[in-house]
């Protein structure tokens, strides 16, 4: 039968929802590849796909593709947008989702935005993961960026003029670098003052998107850790700003604006040709 979606976005940073309550998880690597191929398919940056959730602890789960068909455990963005789907459905203001991660609280502000607890992050060298026991505050890498885990790598340079980068080349040279057997996405940051900041990214698997709310997550959780944050900051990317608090201690809290571009039906033909 047809399989249904809607294309969302978070500040430019474009994802596709797919709910599977009620039914089978269709999704597939080979299928989340042609859905995400921009050219024969639908394409985004992230996908989700909304399942049920037999612990009641949790509204729904969620599970997350890249475009090029590979799974992820978290993608602040689509998880943002699947949130407002269900409040919406359910016409409340709080919500929880199940993630690899773990549970997820999620709410909506007062301005309309969506705010996402995005769990406790992982600074050990193992939980990155690097294959060294080493400092993951100062790595051994030029200019010693920070490395933290937000479910998935994450490596943040501070960088006094981000005009100057080649973000990709620097990016997938840091990416495929033997210290992140995971690969690694990496950030480009340049510190405005402790409250504010501008950030360029390159994403694991190679892209550079105009924002991402995970990637926001892990620079600035890495700029506090390196003592140049404070606890709340703005994250201006080019395609929008999003709010990232952390106590240092705790989860990280993610704020940022959703909006759905259009729905539609991915149709018997193209599922058929998988």
């Amino acid at each position: 039968m047809p399989l249904r979606f809607h294309k969302m976005h978070a500040n430019g940073d474009d994802f596709v929802i797919v709910d599977s309550r009620n039914s089978p998880n269709p999704m597939t690597s080979n299928l989340a590849r042609r859905m995400g191929d921009r050219h024969r398919g639908i394409g985004f940056n992230q996908l989700a796909v909304v399942l049920d959730e037999a612990d009641a602890e949790a509204d729904a789960r969620l599970m997350f593709w890249n475009s090029d068909g590979s799974p992820l455990d978290d993608c602040g963005s689509a998880t943002r947008g699947a949130a407002q789907m269900l409040m919406c459905e359910s016409n409340t203001t709080s919500i929880t989702l199940r993630t690899n991660r773990g549970l997820l609280t999620c709410e909506r502000t007062s301005t309309g935005a969506i705010s996402v607890d995005m769990g406790v992050p992982l600074f050990e060298w193992s939980a990155v993961p690097t294959p060294l026991d080493l400092a993951t505050n100062v790595l051994p890498l030029i200019d010693n960026p920070v490395a933290c885990s937000m479910g998935n790598p994450q490596c943040t340079y501070f960088v006094d003029d981000l005009t100057t980068l080649d973000i990709a080349t620097i990016g997938r040279s840091i990416e495929i670098n033997p210290l992140f057997p995971h690969r690694t996405s990496v950030h480009f940051v340049q510190i405005i003052n402790r409250k504010h900041i501008r950030l360029h990214i390159w994403v694991r698997w190679g892209t550079i998107p105009v924002g991402s709310g995970l990637c926001s997550c892990g620079a600035v959780v890495n700029g506090i850790h390196r003592g140049l944050l404070d606890n709340s900051v703005e994250v201006e990317c080019d395609g929008g700003t999003v709010t990232v608090q952390w106590d240092g201690v705790g989860p990280v809290i993610l704020i940022g604006p959703v909006e759905t571009t259009f729905s539609g039906i991915i149709t018997d033909a193209l599922l058929h040709a998988l």
